[in-house]
């Protein structure tokens, strides 16, 4: 288990994975609203949004107000489309895609069969998942991450489907914002708790 089955990253915390939960099924959160669906402290939420912005997994703005009032900051998910775009993920895909063609030069390897744009996406994938505790092995041909054992298996019942939800939507800002055709469909059922497969897929090109 990667890191001694420790989880490192966005999801090592749950009040965190509940603050990004929030912000991906809706962006232009307030601190007040963020506070007040977790029960934590204001301080506490600001401390979790930090690390998530310094992480590059959410952005925060400045509301625009047509009255009279100090502007609140508003929170959302870095998704990588534009406009949801954060300056530190888009360095990290870029780092990771430096590291991944030094790495092929190193040992002589082409690009991904899949193409030059999507081989980019998973250098940065596979670099995010390794960086939140993961040891991830890809089939090509199946389009799979085999992300077992999951360092997430200890967590209590109730918290894997958000877990899951939020980590799928993770790597799939992670391939937006490297930009190219593929996707994060969706994490593959398991009989085991241990057990996590997520299915990529080819997104259709546009009309």
């Amino acid at each position: 288990m990667a890191g001694g089955g420790l989880v490192y990253g966005p999801i090592s915390s749950y009040s965190r994975v509940r603050i990004l939960h929030l912000v991906q099924t809706r962006s232009d959160r307030t601190i007040g609203e963020l506070c007040d669906a977790t029960g934590l402290h204001a301080n506490t939420v600001r401390e979790h949004l930090q690390r998530l912005i310094e992480g590059g997994y959410v952005i925060a703005a400045t509301e625009r107000r047509t009255t009279r009032g100090r502007p609140r900051t508003l929170y959302s998910a870095a998704t990588g489309a534009p406009g949801a775009s954060s300056p530190v993920a888009r360095d990290k895909v870029a780092e990771a895609a430096r590291r991944g063609d030094l790495m092929r030069r190193m040992l002589d390897e082409d690009d991904s069969d899949l193409g030059r744009e999507a081989t980019y996406q998973l250098d940065a994938l596979v670099e995010h998942l390794e960086e939140s505790g993961f040891e991830p092995v890809l089939d090509e041909q199946a389009l799979t991450l085999e992300l077992s054992p999951c360092p997430h298996a200890a967590s209590r019942p109730e918290h894997r489907p958000t877990l899951c939800q939020v980590h799928l939507g993770l790597m799939q800002g992670v391939l937006t914002q490297a930009g190219g055709p593929l996707v994060a469909e969706c994490v593959l059922a398991a009989s085991r708790t241990e057990d996590c497969t997520v299915q990529l897929r080819l997104a259709a090109p546009a009309a």
